[in-house]
């Protein structure tokens, strides 16, 4: 992996080494957590970076559950894996990164330019298709917005869906993707970190 301080500076747009060491080349998985409070006005600056990222048409199918309390906690645990419960518990927030099957009722006011509202209604797989791919991406912004003011990230998957959609969003409007630990994390109680691909083992210039 190359390090920050092989990043050329000058290359025009380019962030400081430091900044892109903040975001990728320092930034780790966190699953030990310092008792360091997440005020809600972090959180809300998090989600206003994050949304500034690129979905289909606008279409912001994503929705963010904060979980800043034991109680709220509690709720979760039933569904979560095993090997997740403790790092759960322990983290000062989780985030339910879940997706609106409804999003595009949404969508003349975030896409006035053109009707899009009519090309989702009434077909579900299309619904699923862009709901579930860019809420995925809007995820991955708020974990890139989290760090970038300051907050560590424990994103993970190992949950039972079904129980979270149960117990969160009776309704079946919205549906959960995947769950994000947030605080401070604990450096003495990382792993090492694991390989990566190389350029050349993952991509392909044409």
């Amino acid at each position: 992996m190359p390090d920050s301080a092989a990043i050329n500076e000058t290359a025009s747009g380019c962030l400081p080494a430091s900044a892109l060491a903040q975001l990728f080349h320092q930034a780790r998985t966190h699953s030990a957590w310092l008792p360091r409070p997440v005020p809600v006005d972090l959180l809300r600056k998090a989600y206003e970076l994050a949304c500034l990222g690129p979905t289909s048409a606008n279409s912001s199918p994503a929705r963010f559950v904060f979980l800043t309390t034991p109680a709220a906690k509690e709720r979760l645990r039933p569904a979560l894996s095993p090997g997740n419960v403790d790092k759960t518990m322990s983290a000062p927030v989780t985030v339910i990164i879940a997706w609106d099957t409804e999003f595009y009722e949404k969508l003349p006011k975030l896409f006035p330019q053109r009707d899009m509202r009519s090309l989702f209604a009434g077909n579900p797989p299309l619904i699923h298709e862009t709901a579930f791919r860019n809420s995925s991406l809007e995820g991955a912004y708020f974990i890139l917005a989290a760090r970038a003011l300051g907050l560590d990230c424990g994103p993970m998957s190992g949950f039972d869906q079904a129980k979270v959609n149960a117990e969160f969003f009776p309704d079946g409007k919205w549906k959960a993707n995947f769950l994000c630990n947030l605080g401070y994390g604990d450096p003495q109680r990382l792993f090492p970190r694991n390989p990566r691909l190389d350029f050349d083992e993952a991509c392909v210039v044409l």
